[in-house]
């Protein structure tokens, strides 16, 4: 459109040349020249007869000349009168400041003036310094962590760096520039402070250049020392780490490992996570060789419902040593469910549930049982008035819940009653989910410390039956 409107417009415009105008010189016929000459002479003789001076223009230039003097001399009274006035004005203004001579003294007054503006400076300024500085004191505290406490971590941090780095000596330049870098960075952080307008705005940028001086020393620690083993190293070296996923140093190279820096099972942080599994997560899948199942928006894996047996998963410990154990399992209950097995060992289908283990030859560390139903007695050991007893290497190391509400269980899987949650349980299963620590489980070994994977199995005894999981985690510290 633009093109052509741009087009129409170039259309409009005027061509203009540079030529100039040309003029033609036409013939007079003759007659008209013979009236031209006479024209001319007749002009040439009134000439000739106004030469001579008339008696009227005479009179005329005298008395221009009488105009002439008379305009000079009022010209000449003029000027002596405003002489006249000039030199009146003079001796008035001379009497006027002669006589000032009694009023007040300017510098006297000047003085005064600058005297009180001293004054009123010196009584208000401090007092709104003051007020500034108590006020930015004030923000500050309020805004920003302990400064000591931080500075006293650096301190420590370089310490311990300079203990345990192997080899001194090739870092030593890459530690005196970050120091200069850091030096550089706090000077800012004063620079901030002392400009301090909008505290907000100021302190948010404060806290942005310790955080950046906070990951640099963080790095050169890192480059200057060997990686950590596990979560708890970390911890103990870097206690306020938040939790999340480090790199972590193994037998076989370093990996990836997520670490809870909070408390776990009544114990400080520094767990690293094994495994993990949510399959509310449409993303996750299950582990190789479970079967899925899929119910009613759930999604939960389980061993193949068309035989008996268990289905297993192993968790390397990464050659982490550990003393602890700390997780939680969610599952779900498919069919009718026997609770326990009592004739079968820790290496069979023992428990009709799930069986998490440590180490080869297997050793127990927990155990979660699926009950018969909700209305039975003997569903769970720990149900009210259950009979139930549980073979000697599970103990109190256990637990226990039914998902089936009736006394009829079919082979459907019962979603709207997560197992080992700790919930939704009925009068008799009351104590079961009133165990200590619920849904966590934990084992402390004490002084005894091991780097045993970690397994978790999915059991029946026979076909028909299952309790497939859909969210795991287990930790060791």
């Amino acid at each position: 459109m633009e093109r052509e409107e741009n087009q129409n417009y170039e259309n409009l415009t005027c061509d203009t040349t540079n030529e100039e105008p040309v003029y033609e010189l036409c013939q007079l016929p003759a007659v008209k020249a013979r009236r031209q000459e006479q024209t001319k002479n007749l002009k040439q003789k009134k000439d000739k007869k106004q030469t001579t001076w008339s008696k009227p223009i005479f009179i005329l230039i005298v008395l221009l000349s009488l105009m002439v003097v008379l305009q000079i001399s009022i010209l000449c009274l003029l000027l002596v009168n405003m002489s006249t006035r000039d030199t009146t004005n003079t001796d008035a203004t001379t009497g006027a400041i002669s006589g000032n001579t009694g009023s007040p003294n300017f510098i006297e007054w000047a003085n005064v003036v600058v005297s009180e503006v001293i004054s009123n400076v010196t009584q208000s300024l401090p007092e709104w310094a003051n007020g500034v500085v108590s006020q930015v004191n004030s923000n500050v505290t309020q805004s920003l962590p302990d400064f000591n406490k931080w500075a006293n971590g650096v301190a420590q941090t370089m310490f311990q760096l300079l203990q345990s780095s192997p080899n001194f000596t090739e870092v030593d330049e890459q530690i005196l520039q970050t120091t200069r870098d850091s030096a550089q960075k706090l000077i800012n952080i004063v620079n901030t402070l002392s400009n301090l307008q909008d505290t907000s705005t100021s302190t948010a940028g404060v806290a942005d250049d310790i955080l950046l001086i906070a990951q640099e020393l963080l790095v050169l620690h890192n480059d200057s020392t060997a990686s950590p083993t596990s979560c708890k190293q970390i911890k103990e070296q870097q206690p306020n780490c938040p939790s999340g996923y480090y790199i972590l140093a193994g037998t076989n190279g370093t990996h990836t490992a997520y670490c809870n820096m909070g408390s776990l099972c009544g114990s400080g942080g520094g767990w690293t996570r094994l495994a993990y599994l949510d399959m509310t997560d449409a993303t996750q899948n299950c582990p190789s060789g479970f079967t899925i199942y899929h119910s009613g928006g759930v999604r939960a894996c389980g061993k193949s419902s068309s035989r008996g047996g268990c289905v297993s998963v192993k968790f390397s410990s990464n050659s982490i040593s550990y003393s602890q154990i700390c997780g939680r399992v969610t599952g779900y209950q498919y069919g009718y469910v026997d609770t326990l097995n009592y004739y079968y060992g820790i290496d069979s289908p023992y428990v009709e549930g799930v069986s998490i283990t440590r180490g080869s030859p297997r050793q127990h560390v927990w155990t979660l049982m699926a009950g018969i139903n909700q209305v039975l007695s003997g569903s769970c050991p720990c149900n009210n008035g259950s009979t139930l007893s549980v073979q000697s290497f599970i103990g109190n190391n256990y637990f226990c819940e039914s998902g089936v509400p009736n006394s009829s269980p079919s082979q459907i899987l019962y979603t709207s009653d997560p197992l080992w949650d700790g919930q939704g349980c009925g009068s008799l299963e009351s104590p079961c989910c009133n165990v200590p620590g619920i849904p966590w489980f934990h084992r402390d070994y004490g002084s005894t410390t091991t780097t045993d994977y970690i397994e978790l199995r999915a059991c029946t005894s026979i076909s028909g039956e299952d309790s497939p999981v859909s969210y795991y985690e287990i930790y060791v510290k």
